[in-house]
């Protein structure tokens, strides 16, 4: 009923905290539609991600500019957003308060998005036990790699990835 890379980005979000994660999952399966037919909603749930991440590393202006973006769009997208089985109005509230907590230069704190469809929360709480994780739990602020994760991530594919499209475009250019 909701698309595997939603599923994951929800376990990534509520087990692990690892919000860089949850920007790669998503992000790959917004790509997936050509640039014209991408679907916004997307845009704004991969910003809390984002959002939440710069807050942990204390990165204020990072986190208070992806919040209210993705208050933004997820207002204008109150029906998509709902269709995922997330409360609007309390997602809404939810980042007003972690807002107001960046705006004040305060100290990061874990949130839980406020799913509204019970098989769907019972089937990823089913599978962080699986995992032997824990649905919920706090972010581990003394882990590093998962605070920084940007910063020590294996990027090969990325660059390859990269050279692989400027070849292609000057392939192009030249023929």
């Amino acid at each position: 009923m909701y698309p595997q890379a939603y599923v994951d980005y929800l376990h990534y979000f509520h087990c692990e905290r690892d919000y860089f994660e949850c920007h790669e999952v998503l992000e790959e399966h917004w790509k997936e539609k050509e640039a014209g037919e991408r679907e916004l909603h997307w845009v704004g749930l991969i910003q809390i991600a984002v959002g939440l991440y710069h807050h942990r590393r204390g990165n204020f202006n990072g986190a208070k500019r992806m919040l209210t973006n993705a208050i933004s769009i997820i207002r204008t997208h109150s029906s998509e957003i709902e269709s995922l089985a997330l409360d609007n109005r309390r997602l809404i509230e939810l980042l007003e308060n972690q807002l107001a907590l960046i705006k004040r230069q305060d100290s990061y704190k874990s949130i839980d998005l406020p799913l509204t469809d019970e098989s769907l929360l019972s089937s990823c709480m089913t599978r962080a036990t699986k995992e032997n994780l824990v649905w919920g739990a706090p972010s581990d602020l003394q882990n590093q790699s998962l605070v920084h994760r940007h910063s020590t991530r294996n990027r090969d594919d990325v660059i390859q990835e990269r050279l692989a499209q400027l070849m292609k475009r000057q392939q192009k250019k030249e023929g």
